[in-house]
């Protein structure tokens, strides 16, 4: 999840930050070849793997930590990356795009 910087996830916040400073970098390095870098960073996702060993009380938990009081649902990500991959998102460049429906 995004942000979620406590014991035990150390080496997931490290390699995320490593994801976002090669999105930062890559996109300085191609862009003179025309070539778009970015990041989605999706927080909660209701697919298989996330539900996977959490309790009904959990995911109730996580999905109203956002305004809209769910989970993200695998459309609302594949929508994102369609807008990057597509003509309209060609002037984005370098960004963290963070899907996470109002998490601050």
């Amino acid at each position: 999840m995004i942000g979620l910087y406590q014991p035990g996830y150390g080496v997931y916040a490290a390699t995320k930050a490593a994801v976002e400073a090669m999105t930062h970098i890559l996109a300085k390095e191609l862009g003179s070849r025309r070539i778009t870098v970015n990041a989605v960073a999706p927080g909660p996702v209701e697919t298989r793997l996330f539900l996977e060993g959490k309790s009904e009380q959990q995911v109730r938990a996580i999905a109203a930590m956002n305004p809209f009081g769910r989970l993200g649902q695998p459309d609302d990500i594949a929508g994102i990356v369609a807008f990057l991959t597509g003509r309209d998102g060609g002037w984005v460049n370098g960004q963290v795009i963070r899907a996470n429906g109002g998490v601050v």
